[in-house]
């Protein structure tokens, strides 16, 4: 037998348990555990993680695979999509989904199409402002807001048509066991698509004429 910790007492493998299975218990138990102890920490190297991937998996497609002649990845890009997880998008989230969650507490049918409502149609379009004006400051930027006007309306356009639906399938269909897997899945397919976006040529503004 070996053991391992667990939250609240010692975690044990016999020899009858594998020590595969026995190892992915004891790892899953002490995410629960962090996320228990530590929510602010763990939602934040989450998010964080999240966004990081779907950059460098972009960038490895890009940048390595389909250009002619390979290019070294871009490190700066990646640190700011960790410090907009990190520290901006998972803080917002955090607390948002908190408040959510104690004003409209249970499942039913009701209740759980407000939260997804509320979700896409009040507080999506914040933290996509949010997104796009931390990038831009990041960037350095002379113009916080040219990439958001060019941007922002396609971007919570193709949130609606990604998110209401993953959810709907996610409340309707998906075991609560299995939400965690379907959820985490789902934000770093968005993930890459925001990321997708982000990467697209910005069009110059065009400044209107002054007229004597």
């Amino acid at each position: 037998m070996w053991t391992g910790p667990r939250a609240g007492g010692v975690y044990s493998c016999t020899a009858a348990t594998s020590v595969a299975l026995c190892r992915d218990e004891m790892a899953l138990r002490l995410v629960k555990h962090a996320f228990s102890k530590y929510p602010v920490t763990a939602n934040a190297v989450t998010f964080g993680s999240l966004y990081v991937t779907a950059e460098l998996s972009q960038q490895v497609v890009t940048k390595k695979v389909l250009a002619p002649t390979p290019e070294p990845i871009d490190k700066a890009a990646l640190g700011r999509y960790a410090i907009f997880g990190c520290g901006v998008g998972s803080h917002i989230l955090y607390f948002w989904y908190k408040w959510l969650d104690k004003k409209y507490a249970g499942t039913a049918t009701k209740t759980i199409v407000k939260k997804v409502l509320l979700d896409q149609f009040l507080m999506t379009p914040q933290l996509l402002v949010a997104f796009y004006i931390t990038m831009a400051l990041l960037e350095g930027r002379e113009d916080l807001f040219e990439e958001m006007r060019n941007k922002y309306v396609k971007t919570f356009q193709t949130s609606c048509l990604f998110w209401l639906p993953v959810q709907s399938v996610n409340f309707l269909f998906v075991p609560s066991a299995a939400r965690v897997v379907y959820v985490g899945t789902s934000s770093l397919v968005w993930a890459n698509i925001l990321c997708w976006i982000k990467r697209q040529p910005t069009e110059p503004s065009q400044a209107k004429p002054v007229q004597d």
